[in-house]
């Protein structure tokens, strides 16, 4: 630790790792000193210089006596101090909470923008984006941004703030760490002088927010700035931090599925991004997360994203494939026949001019989707969306099915799914950006049949799977949906197996004469994954057959004793 000058305080400053390397700059936020950033400056420093300071006020720095001088123009005259002693023509910038607002108004300013290679942001939006946001925002997404702005309104209240951090406010704050994020306190954070840095901070409050709110300045910025959205930060609404991306020429905007103190519940991927970003700006490669979350005039919904689709060589899969490579996506193109995988491949990357691979996999094979989900990561990364696909169909009563059909029939249609969500859903939290995860059911799943015992059976699980799935990875920023489509014109009945009557041919001219092509299942499978639907019901007969299983169950077992009958297989999709 070493003490600089700035103005009438003395401000703490702390250094790690060798000062030769790209530095980075870590600015902490209210009531918090530089100790927040332990774990990430531990992640950082045998990369970069690191460098961390209490802000005025806080730690171990000085605050000052007139309570004015907590306005930015201070804060601002600070950051300068600290990138003089630096010494460096530029840094790279990282802030959080009041790190985030105080330096978003530093790099508008033309005395420091030079000086900062780029700016990592999170927990705290700039005010005079935000300023915008209150004025020309939509009313329901203003009143959200209030209501979790209130304590800020109570921050300018005279002398209860201050009471409030005498008794009340070191406990409660403790309890909130534990209890929403998950965090125990450890020497350092909270700081030993937490009382004194909540009372003295209340100044960046009071000097500030009413102020620049009433009076906002330029919102442009032109440093490249990297925003991470903690996904379960209550305190900043998404769609505040989604307007900021309109005042940013260089913007990344990336998601993390964590609360407010990130840097302490997940320090590895916030200095995995921290580092990502500055790496990049230093010249190096970008990483295909860096190139997803760049904001950009005509990028594709789905660009630069990595999609994996089980059953690709054929049916719903192949659409599938094609319908995310259409939009930007790189695809995963999986499949037990490694030469229709192959020929997808192909016609993806010369209709589309998107890089597609092919890859050979059984899904009912455990030990060969644990090598097939450890090669995608390695190989190509984390993906951002799994479509488990991959199905067979056995037709015919259930006293005729023998052992082998139920097995069958499971491992590929239940197991191959369980195969795909267990290990993919791993890579999706571990990595701790989101993802979606997508499981081809059917109308079978919630429409019982006399004549798809065990079809029915694999895709009813499927979809409970799904709802179990979505409701335990919602807290990570994944997806789960459930994708149910009735009849659809695909070689299912061609490639089933039947058992009893041999009704082949009459179920390949039933699907053949409904005429609903699988790219229409596909349409519905990227609007799911941009929406995050839980359960999506395809085509009129899915649809009427989810309704019904909702409203009439009875009515839907009395179908089943009279399809079956008919001895015309509905075969699904």
């Amino acid at each position: 630790m070493r003490l600089i000058q700035s103005q009438e305080v003395r401000l703490a400053l702390f250094e790690e790792g060798d000062p030769g390397n790209p530095t980075i700059l870590l600015v902490h936020g209210y009531p918090d000193t530089h100790r927040v950033w332990d774990e990430v400056a531990a992640l950082l420093r045998d990369r970069f210089h690191v460098v961390s300071y209490d802000v005025r006020g806080a730690g171990a720095s000085t605050a000052p006596r007139d309570r004015r001088h907590y306005a930015f123009d201070h804060l601002a005259a600070d950051l300068a101090a600290v990138l003089d002693a630096i010494g460096k023509p530029r840094v790279h910038l990282v802030g959080h909470d009041w790190g985030s607002l105080q330096s978003w108004e530093a790099i508008a300013r033309p005395g420091i923008a030079p000086r900062i290679a780029s700016f990592t942001s999170f927990g705290g939006p700039g005010l005079d984006q935000a300023a915008h946001f209150m004025r020309y925002g939509k009313r329901r997404e203003i009143a959200g941004q209030l209501l979790r702005s209130w304590y800020i309104g109570a921050f300018q209240l005279p002398f209860l703030p201050e009471l409030a951090w005498r008794k009340l406010v070191p406990g409660a704050l403790e309890r909130s760490m534990r209890l929403a994020e998950g965090i125990e306190p450890r020497p350092g954070h909270p700081a030993d002088t937490l009382v004194a840095d909540g009372r003295n901070g209340l100044g960046l409050y009071r000097r500030n927010f009413l102020n620049r709110l009433r009076t906002p300045g330029d919102p442009m910025v032109d440093v490249p700035v990297q925003l991470i959205e903690t996904t379960k930060d209550i305190f900043v609404s998404p769609k505040l931090l989604a307007s900021i991306a309109s005042w940013v020429p260089e913007f990344w905007h990336r998601k993390l599925a964590a609360g407010h103190w990130a840097q302490r519940s997940h320090p590895e991927i916030v200095a995995r991004m921290i580092a990502e970003f500055a790496g990049h700006l230093e010249g190096g490669a970008s990483t295909r997360s860096l190139r997803r979350d760049r904001a950009g005039e005509g990028r594709k919904a789905f660009e630069n994203r990595l999609v994996v689709v089980t059953g690709a060589g054929s049916g719903i899969g192949r659409a599938t494939a094609r319908a995310f490579a259409a939009h930007g996506a790189e695809v995963v193109v999986a499949d037990l026949d490694e030469a229709a995988a192959t020929q997808v491949a192909e016609a993806i990357t010369k209709d589309f001019g998107r890089a597609a691979h092919p890859v050979l996999v059984d899904v009912s094979d455990a030990a060969q989707m644990d090598d097939f989900a450890r090669n995608i990561a390695l190989n190509h990364g984390v993906p951002d969306v799994v479509v488990n696909n991959a199905g067979i169909a056995v037709t015919g009563p259930i006293l005729e099915h023998s052992l082998d059909d139920w097995k069958r029939t499971l491992d590929v249609n239940l197991w191959g799914v369980i195969h795909g969500c267990r290990l993919f859903a791993q890579q999706m939290i571990e990595r701790g950006e989101g993802g979606h995860i997508v499981n081809i059911a059917s109308l079978a799943a919630f429409a019982p049949s006399r004549i798809l015992p065990a079809y029915s059976v694999s895709k009813a699980a499927v979809k409970s799977l799904s709802d179990c799935l979505r409701a335990e990875l919602a807290g990570q920023g994944i997806g789960v949906t459930a994708i149910c489509p009735g009849f659809v014109t695909t070689g299912i009945a061609r490639n089933a197996t039947f058992v009893g009557p041999d009704l082949r041919e009459l179920a390949e001219r039933g699907l053949e004469r409904r005429g609903y092509p699988p790219e229409r299942v596909a349409a519905h499978v990227l609007r799911a994954v941009h929406r995050n639907d839980a359960v999506v019901p395809v085509n009129a007969e899915g649809r009427l057959g989810y309704l019904m299983s909702r409203l009439s169950p009875g009515a839907m077992r009395a179908f089943a004793r009279i399809s079956g009958g008919l001895r015309n297989p509905p075969v699904g999709r």
